[in-house]
């Protein structure tokens, strides 16, 4: 069956090729009897527009690439539903990065974004992984990066990014725990080489500080973001001469791992021990006991940095990449059966 032609669609219509292509790429410069005229013309001729064709004639490819440090993690999970929701309404797809919160594969997606085989760039909580050269080359090219969740690095203060306040919501969830009474709180951190609990530990220091009580050494430990991690932490905690009485996670899947070690430990949350988590993932509900949390719209934030990203590609506000005015979105305090006074 031979091809149908924007040329014939065109001559069904009785407009010009201009106008044909002007409905199928931007079809609020068309009058609307004449948009509904063409619209009636491709569905008569069976015209199918050639996407890859024209994507490449605007110089786009309708791909957003995301870098996040893990797609197992569910917080993260949240996120990029809430980013599918609004590209995949716009024609657009994702190509997923997992860092793992190294380099791995800078190279090869480096290139793409230089060679510009994405439209944009998502960092979700996630350093730039390709280096100072590439980056460089995206802000010269002008082209797109938006950062979710956490803010990172100076060399990306430029930048678009929607994130709670992070320092914030580690400051009120230590609050809360000294407001029980507690004074020997301990903070299970990603590791030094992480962002993402950086702002979560300052918060909590700061807290800590404002209340007149020390951090001692040995209440800060790392727990590499993951169960397993968390728990070797907690064990440490445990055997610590001035043992903790709250353990504040930077994220909950630590927090279910602290949890885990405490009740192998024998010991009782949160009689023994209150446990504090950090963005409130679907498990944080039905763990036991419930896991009290500082509460994250990942969805909400998904949508808002899909919006800026493709509100950037449009040539809208954020056309040039660089409005680095951080957009914040509430964050809640979700108390539930986790934490309590310590022991006497």
């Amino acid at each position: 069956m031979k091809q149908v032609s924007i040329k014939q669609v065109a001559e069904l219509a009785g407009v010009s090729i201009a106008t044909v292509s002007r409905c199928l790429n931007e079809p609020s410069r068309v009058r609307e009897k004449t948009r509904l005229r063409v619209q009636d013309a491709i569905v008569r001729t069976g015209y199918e527009p050639n996407t890859l064709a024209r994507n490449f004639r605007r110089g786009r490819t309708n791909l957003i690439m995301v870098v996040l440090p893990s797609v197992g993690d569910p917080f993260f999970t949240e996120v990029l539903q809430g980013i599918r929701s609004v590209v995949d309404a716009e024609g657009y797809s994702l190509i997923i990065s997992e860092t793992q919160f190294n380099t791995m594969n800078a190279d090869e997606v480096g290139a793409m974004l230089v060679t510009r085989q994405a439209d944009g760039v998502i960092l979700l909580a996630s350093v730039f992984p390709f280096g100072g050269e590439v980056l460089t080359r995206a802000k010269r090219r002008g082209q797109p990066i938006v950062i979710g969740c956490e803010t990172l690095s100076a060399a990306l203060a430029d930048f678009p990014s929607v994130h709670i306040d992070n320092i914030r919501a580690a400051r009120e969830a230590t609050e809360h725990l000294l407001g029980l009474g507690h004074r020997r709180i301990a903070f299970v951190t990603a590791g030094a080489g992480s962002p993402l609990t950086r702002d979560r530990e300052e918060g909590y220091r700061e807290a800590m500080a404002a209340a007149g009580e020390t951090v001692r050494p040995g209440w800060v430990v790392e727990g590499g973001l993951s169960l397993e991690g968390a728990i070797r932490a907690t064990g440490d905690l445990l055997t610590h001469p001035e043992r903790p009485t709250a353990v504040f996670c930077g994220n909950d899947e630590m927090a279910l791992g602290a949890m885990h070690a405490i009740h192998q430990d024998g010991l009782n949350i949160p009689g023994d021990l209150s446990v504090m988590g950090f963005d409130d993932i679907r498990y944080a509900a039905t763990a036991s006991p419930t896991l009290s949390t500082i509460a994250q719209p990942a969805r909400e934030i998904g949508r808002r940095v899909a919006r800026r990203m493709l509100n950037a590609i449009d040539g809208g506000p954020d056309a040039s990449a660089r409005r680095g005015e951080p957009e914040i979105v509430p964050h809640r305090l979700v108390l539930r059966n986790s934490v309590a006074p310590p022991p006497d």
